[in-house]
């Protein structure tokens, strides 16, 4: 019987340290090839290297123990590759959103520029939408789901506007709520979810937030503040206009969507100025 590599030399071979092999011993990861009855000392083998290394890659990466393991004991490649390309799929997700966060941070702790808000009146229409009560963790696939469906069925019809949203306030107080997705085009059909619908006529606080989605809340922050500032009380839900969308151009710099939000005046105050119309 050969000797093997002490759990010092197989340390040095791959990299890792003698606490993280013991730690991978303790865990399952990787068993030592053989353990000394008598001294307790662990031994490896050359063909345990690779093994080892996988499971160090597969640790930086945050993959949790349990798919290690799933990982590991898989002997089909495609399966294995599956395993690592979800949990890739969900880094990329978290970095994501870490980026957003990191966007949204910059702006909020820069220097408060005043929006540019209008009010305007928005005359009662008929459009092509579909609606839903949604989880506010659904909203992105529910509303590329609509979308997709709602350009499926106004393809032929003339354009007259470009897309929107209204979003419930349950929505983002409570979690869930009611969402409506909607394209204005001459005669709207009715085919699978898709549904004519009359938007009523509506007072509208609207500012035009710049670029993608990842701060789009600090733009939403500033709109609400300037709503109270003047006296004003949001009565429905949110709404958005998709002005220019990722379909129409891939330069995140160039999209552009309204927020607006259905207002009514509060008893006028007189430190606060009166709105221009």
């Amino acid at each position: 019987m050969t000797r093997g590599l002490t759990i010092g030399e197989f340390a040095e071979i791959t990299h890792l340290s003698v606490r993280t092999l013991r730690r991978y011993h303790e865990s399952g990861l990787l068993e030592p090839d053989r353990v000394d009855p008598v001294s307790g000392y662990r031994y490896y083998t050359a063909a345990q290297i690779p093994q080892a290394q996988v499971i160090h890659r597969l640790r930086e990466l945050d993959v949790p123990l349990a798919v290690v393991r799933q990982i590991l004991a898989t002997s089909d490649a495609d399966a294995r590759a599956g395993l690592v390309a979800g949990h890739l799929r969900r880094l990329e997700d978290e970095l994501d959103r870490t980026r957003a966060a990191v966007v949204s941070l910059r702006r909020l702790l820069s220097p408060a520029v005043p929006p540019e808000v209008v009010l305007r009146t928005e005359p009662p229409r008929l459009v092509a939408a579909v609606a839903g009560v949604v989880g506010h963790d659904e909203v992105l696939t529910w509303y590329a789901d609509a979308m997709a469906e709602l350009d499926e069925a106004v393809a032929g019809h003339e354009r007259l506007g470009p897309p929107g949203g209204q979003y419930d306030n349950a929505l983002f107080r409570d979690g869930r709520g009611p969402v409506l997705v909607y394209r204005s085009v001459a005669d709207p059909p009715e085919r699978g979810r898709v549904r004519p619908v009359e938007l009523p006529g509506v007072e509208l606080a609207a500012v035009v937030h710049h670029g993608s989605h990842d701060d789009i809340d600090v733009t939403y922050g500033r709109l609400g503040a300037w709503v109270v500032d003047h006296a004003l009380a949001v009565d429905g839900p949110v709404h958005e206009t998709y002005l220019v969308t990722p379909a129409d151009t891939p330069d995140r710099t160039a999209w552009r969507t309204e927020l607006a939000w259905p207002v009514f005046r509060l008893n006028p105050s007189p430190n606060r100025p009166t709105p221009n119309r």
